[in-house]
């Protein structure tokens, strides 16, 4: 949501399934922005164990229209690369460990992003105060291939896959420079794969910090 030359946007945000994220962008000049992301995902059961790790860089190009000037408009490409292990186990009727299977991979991808998002505002009542609303979406295509993949140490052919993902979120603006933000996300792939799926909908809320760019309102 990079509006002008010189605006640094940054946020965290964590999932109810415990998906932790960080993420920012700058505008190098009214044209050209870079973005940066982090994820980090720990989820541990008696069944099944999940630890996932992701970094990304990219660079677009970005632009304001409308009559205020206050829609946006950015195009970024960008490369990443992580590491997913997972823990398979089974039980008998006993609860006593039948089988364990391990499987550890890295992977590395590429992206096209479209974001569109407004600074024009509506408005929320809430507990006698009124809070401004903004409102964007994206969409990401990305090509995930594996660079290493093992089950139980042993190496096993390596995949990829071709994701779609549509983002959605809105903001609440509690200074000019800090908004909450509410994010929902839907992942697909278009190949058909046994290891390389498209992962469930993500749910996240956080925070935002926009420093410099255009204000609402600001034409």
């Amino acid at each position: 949501m990079l509006s002008e030359k010189g605006e640094l946007s940054a946020g965290v945000h964590i999932s109810p399934k415990g998906n932790a994220s960080i993420n920012g962008a700058y505008a190098v000049s009214n044209h050209f922005g870079v973005l940066f992301s982090g994820s980090y995902m720990k989820n541990e059961r008696s069944t099944k164990d999940f630890r996932h790790k992701l970094l990304e860089v990219g660079g677009g190009y970005i632009d304001t229209f409308g009559p205020d000037n206050n829609r946006i408009i950015e195009i970024y490409v960008g490369y990443g690369g992580g590491s997913a292990d997972r823990n398979y186990r089974s039980y008998d009727d006993h609860k006593v460990l039948t089988s364990s299977t391990q499987e550890e991979i890295t992977f590395a991808k590429t992206f096209i992003q479209v974001n569109y998002s407004s600074k024009k505002n509506s408005y929320l009542k809430l507990f006698g105060n009124s809070y401004a609303l903004n409102y964007g979406t994206a969409i990401r295509i990305s090509h995930v291939g594996m660079n290493t993949f093992l089950i139980n140490n042993i190496g096993q052919p390596k995949e990829d896959n071709m994701f779609i993902e549509p983002v959605f979120f809105t903001r609440m603006r509690l200074s000019d420079a800090v908004q909450l933000q509410y994010t929902s996300s839907g992942n697909f792939g278009l190949k058909d794969r046994k290891f390389m799926t498209a992962g469930n909908s993500i749910f996240t809320i956080g925070a935002v910090v926009n420093l410099g760019g255009k204000k609402p309102g600001s034409k």
